[in-house]
């Protein structure tokens, strides 16, 4: 009798392919927090510390302000309440005044509510937007004549004469309005204003913001590797010799019979796809950046972001094949960054030792030849189509009127693909080999 045998048990299973998705998917949209954040902190720290004037003041340039009615206000500055012994200072403002001719001006700020009875029933001009050249505004119609402004005792901060007039008012919670007149009430009010502010916590909230961009970005990164799959990997001999042609290969496969009406709602079906790319393309420059730390101080690109990055750029290959960067497929793309059974694939060989100071350069500086050739094949310079867009619509109207392709359009299109593609991977520190100026039809 022979001996029973019983099924192994199966290794514990990898995380799934759906869960290393969504880490990525989330690992992107939190990069894209992050870069965010580090944007807007940063911008508010070069701002505090490059934008002041002599006297610490954040000044506004000076904008010219005209209306025949008596009186010129900014209505609906409204505050938030802060509580507790914590709160910070809300800071200060600073309102310069200077009249066009030599007539002496008021400017004034106080609570909404005390400008509305002030203003009820006196023609007046609520500015409710600037532009570069004027504003836009409301003109409210009355016949009645205030009496003169500096007289009402409901001002917070106002001051009125001759020449230039500066108001400074400590920031309070409420709802608030500025008000501009001639002195004496009369219409026919010009002034040139600007504005200044005065915030002691703008670095302090700079710092903060660029701090959690920073921890996000870290979060980030670790969620994408850990979302990319790792393959087991064959032991590497000690010295492998180069890859054989080109480090960047992009491949494409007529795919034939075409839809003569599918790609009429490929924009509709390939949303999904559109939609996981908007996120993934952000985590590709925050990867690359980390990238360029890494290559910079040890010559090598971390493996993990590199094959993270390599899917965004067959993943973006593939969704382009099927969609209108080339409508040569009518496969569905898959939701992976992995290499699948697709028409439509990109390879590029992992580098084991880059050039540092290359890649400080290629991004801005080495690839701007390829940029300037990109722009007139893809387009998109001042809304312009580009070669590729040309050639994707004759493609298009021909399998609308005839059922096919041609090949010869079609070899154009995968070639302006396969050279941006290759431009992508130099300019993503990926490969050093810089890239041909050809087409490979």
């Amino acid at each position: 009798m022979s001996a029973a045998t019983f099924p192994q048990a199966p290794p514990p299973p990898a995380a799934s392919s759906a869960g290393r998705i969504a880490a990525i998917v989330a690992g992107a949209l939190i990069a894209l927090l992050a870069a965010g954040l580090l944007a807007v902190g940063g911008f508010g720290l070069w701002v505090d510390q490059t934008q002041r004037d002599a006297d610490g003041w954040l000044m506004s340039p000076s904008h010219r302000f005209e209306t025949a009615t008596r009186a010129l206000t900014a209505e609906g500055l409204r505050l938030g309440e802060v509580r507790g012994d914590w709160a910070p200072d809300l800071g200060a403002v600073r309102v310069r005044v200077r009249a066009a001719g030599d007539a002496p001006v008021f400017v004034g700020i106080a609570p909404q509510a005390q400008v509305d009875d002030y203003l009820r029933g006196v023609a007046h001009s609520e500015v409710t937007e600037l532009r570069t050249r004027g504003y836009d505004g409301i003109d409210r119609a009355g016949t009645r004549e205030p009496g003169a402004p500096a007289s009402a005792g409901f001002w917070s901060a106002s001051a009125s004469g001759p020449g230039e007039q500066v108001v400074r008012w400590e920031l309070e919670s409420g709802d608030w309005a500025v008000v501009v007149m001639n002195a004496d009430g009369s219409p026919g009010v010009i002034a040139n204003a600007s504005v200044g502010v005065r915030a002691a916590w703008l670095d302090e909230l700079s710092i903060a913001l660029l701090i959690a961009g920073v921890v996000l970005a870290a979060a980030a990164a670790a969620l994408i590797v850990y979302g990319i799959p790792r393959p087991p990997h064959a032991p590497a001999p000690a010295a492998p010799a180069a890859p054989a042609g080109d480090p960047v290969r992009v491949t494409a496969t007529p795919d034939e019979p075409l839809s003569r009406g599918l790609w009429l709602v490929k924009w509709l079906l390939a949303l999904p796809h559109y939609l996981i790319l908007a996120v993934l393309w952000p985590a590709f420059v925050v990867v690359t950046l980390v990238a360029l730390v890494a290559i910079v101080f040890t010559g090598r690109y971390p493996r993990a972001l590199f094959d993270f990055n390599v899917g965004v750029l067959r993943w973006t290959w593939r969704v382009g094949y099927y969609g209108y960067s080339a409508l040569a497929t009518d496969r569905y793309p898959p939701f992976t960054l992995a290499p699948a059974d697709y028409p439509a694939e990109l390879e590029i060989d992992y580098p084991e030792q880059l050039s540092r100071w290359k890649a400080v350069l290629k991004p801005w500086l080495l690839a701007i030849p390829h940029y300037l050739i990109l722009a007139i094949l893809l387009g998109g310079w001042r809304y312009r189509p580009g070669l590729l867009t040309v050639l994707v619509a004759i493609a298009a109207i021909l399998l609308l009127v005839r059922g096919r392709y041609p090949r010869d359009i079609f070899s154009l299109v995968v070639g302006i693909n396969r050279w941006a593609l290759r431009v992508a991977a130099y300019a993503g520190l990926m490969r050093d080999e810089y890239p041909p100026f050809r087409l490979d039809r």
